[in-house]
């Protein structure tokens, strides 16, 4: 029995599982956490939200550390990063002691999710690699669950410290990690991947989509959350039930998404994930109601799954040996606007932070056109629909 469940399969999911528990606790308790303890400003949060992505902008970093240790064993590795910068958090409540506990924290989770995308779109087939992605995404959702769990009942029944409570949801994840490294052989590869940077033209349109990703991102996860507790006044309590409201609907939502992606196709799920963060970013720009303010973030969280489109379709364009320096580039061009938008949307926020929202309305819409481009059969030599012949694909 035991010696079925060690697939990759399994170990992916395993460690889809293991980063939301340690991250979903630093990220729940965050906004409370620097209001209470640190005294933050919309300037402070922006400012602490672009060192997190510094390390995502530095991604491509990856390739050059897989000269030294194979991609499976630096996965694990990072995750104990992660839980290890998570776990230190709360024993640091100023400015400083923030963004380095953060900076630590980012370099493990953003490592770790280049080479989960690398690892994935090696090991999972073609045909079925997005319900697989899926069922990580509902993986990684449930685990968010049990993180809000944890959060509630070590907080409001034990009456534990933010420091504790980051203590023990930073150490579940080293914990899983480490049993990770243990209990799983080395997986093979099916093709030897490049150890150098690989930036090729006709991958302009993923680069494109995914810089537009990254800073779409950075609403939801810096402004939609900070909204929540400035205005509207959520607690603790209060935003760990909107992300377990979040998690329960991925349960069930993000395997629907990978099955509707190999139905319809990329093109199409991409454009119904755009419109919808048009309409939802306008909402929040105009919000002044916590209850609808909360329904458009429950329906903003639930458009993330549909970004599993965006690497599928990089899956079927993609040259094998160049997966994974292609995914530390990709990542890093997906951090490009992450860091620079939260300091400078921090600051707009201090006048206007409608506008923020509006800004990424205008995101959106430009992301919905370069989606018009991506063909109905991607593949080598159809990137992108640019020329007659390929408009009709």
């Amino acid at each position: 029995m035991l010696q079925r469940l060690r697939r990759p399969e399994v170990l992916l999911l395993i460690l889809a599982a293991s980063i939301p528990i340690s991250f979903s606790v630093w990220n729940t308790l965050l906004n409370n956490f620097v209001i209470e303890k640190a005294a933050f400003t919309g300037a402070d949060i922006g400012l602490l939200q672009s060192v997190r992505e510094i390390p995502g902008f530095l991604a491509f970093l990856v390739v050059f550390v897989l000269l030294l240790i194979r991609e499976q064993r630096l996965a694990v590795l990072s995750l104990v990063v992660t839980g290890l910068g998570v776990m230190l958090t709360g024993f640091y409540p100023s400015l400083t002691g923030l963004l380095l506990t953060t900076l630590l924290m980012s370099v493990g989770f953003h490592f770790y999710e280049t080479l989960q995308t690398s690892l994935a779109l090696q090991w999972f087939p073609k045909q079925t690699s997005a319900i697989w992605m899926g069922r990580m995404a509902a993986a990684g959702s449930f685990a968010a669950l049990l993180a809000y769990a944890l959060v509630w009942g070590l907080m409001n029944v034990a009456g534990l410290d933010y420091s504790w409570v980051y203590l023990i949801g930073g150490g579940v994840t080293v914990v899983i990690a480490l049993g990770a490294w243990v209990v799983f052989p080395q997986f093979p590869q099916s093709h030897s991947q490049h150890k150098k940077l690989i930036l090729r033209k006709r991958y302009w349109l993923y680069y494109a989509l995914t810089m537009m990703s990254g800073a779409r991102r950075q609403i939801f996860i810096v402004f939609a959350s900070f909204l929540m507790v400035e205005k509207f006044g959520y607690s603790v309590g209060e935003i760990a039930a909107l992300y377990t409201v979040n998690h329960l609907l991925n349960l069930y939502v993000a395997p629907k998404v990978g099955q509707l992606i190999v139905r319809f196709g990329e093109r199409r799920i991409l454009t119904l994930e755009y419109i919808g963060l048009i309409l939802v970013f306008s909402g929040y720009a105009l919000a002044e109601s916590a209850a609808i303010a909360a329904a458009l973030y429950i329906i903003d969280h639930l458009f993330f799954s549909m970004a599993i489109a965006l690497k599928t379709y990089f899956q079927k364009i993609v040259d094998e040996r160049d997966i994974a320096a292609s995914a530390g580039v990709s990542f890093t061009i997906n951090h490009i606007a992450a860091v620079v938008i939260p300091v400078l949307f921090g600051l707009l926020w201090l006048s206007s932070p409608a506008m923020v929202f509006f800004a990424g309305a205008l995101m959106a819409l430009i992301s919905l056109g370069l989606a018009q481009l991506v063909p109905k059969r991607p593949g080598p030599g159809n990137e992108a629909r640019l020329t007659p012949r390929l408009a009709a694909t």
